[in-house]
């Protein structure tokens, strides 16, 4: 499935370059606009990122994604500084489908677990974004990747599975944004270890014949962000390669 995607920073659509806020990319584009493009397109799933929030709580741009949602009818998927179970609840009041948890379930795990029992397994996704290392160790990276968590995908992809883990998004963060190719070792090798998560696959997406790799790879979907927002391709191209189910 293609899931487009879209990051927001003060309400304006941004890249960032490996997770970097120093080396970000504006686009004078309206985030409304350009989101029911891509819903006019044929996506079904849209992916919206609160890097003001990611990077500070207090900032969250809640109304902004109030605004989106309510001008949409596909299905939104919502991620960025969400810390709280009332944070959740508010998302989830808004509209939107499914709430994306990152650094909070590798600092907080029973915390976070304890939101898939109240809100179930289909409305939270976990954001895992790893750095590969020389020895093939998936580290987990937390807070908007400004630091490392220590924990490896693995070991925290094990202690979800307790509470139901369905769906979760996982970056090689050497990728993203650099339009180099997806990393399909990476989503070959999880899917087949864990056939009953849905994966979601992201970073360095610069092609179609990317997203049929990834297509291939046995992900169930596709973050796609800067090469959309590049005119690399279109939305509607994307899914002739890759149809949604």
């Amino acid at each position: 499935m293609i899931i487009p995607a879209i990051d927001l920073i003060d309400g304006k659509v941004v890249r960032l370059y490996q997770g970097d806020y120093g080396q970000q990319t504006t686009f004078d584009l309206s985030p409304l606009a350009q989101l029911q493009s891509y819903q006019d397109q044929g996506a079904s799933w849209l992916h919206i990122v609160d890097l003001t929030g990611a990077k500070d709580p207090t900032k969250r741009q809640t109304a902004l994604i109030a605004k989106l949602t309510a001008g949409l009818s596909a299905n939104i998927q919502v991620g960025g500084g969400i810390r709280t179970e009332e944070q959740v609840a508010e998302l989830l009041s808004l509209g939107v489908k499914r709430v994306v948890i990152g650094s909070l379930a590798v600092k907080e795990p029973e915390l976070v677990k304890g939101w898939f029992n109240k809100f179930g397994s289909e409305a939270i996704c976990l954001a895992l974004d790893v750095n590969i290392n020389q020895n093939g160790e998936k580290i987990v990276a937390v807070s908007g990747w400004q630091s490392g968590g220590g924990k490896s995908l693995e070991s925290i992809v094990e202690d979800f599975s307790q509470v139901g883990l369905k769906h979760a998004l996982v970056t090689d963060i050497s990728r993203d944004g650099t339009l180099t190719g997806a990393n399909t070792a990476l989503y070959r090798e999880l899917s087949s270890h864990y056939p009953n998560i849905a994966w979601q696959a992201s970073g360095g997406i610069a092609t179609l014949e990317d997203v049929a790799a990834v297509r291939d790879s046995g992900a169930a979907g596709i973050i796609i962000g800067k090469a959309l927002l590049i005119n690399q391709f279109n939305v509607a191209e994307a899914i002739q390669c890759w149809p949604n189910e």
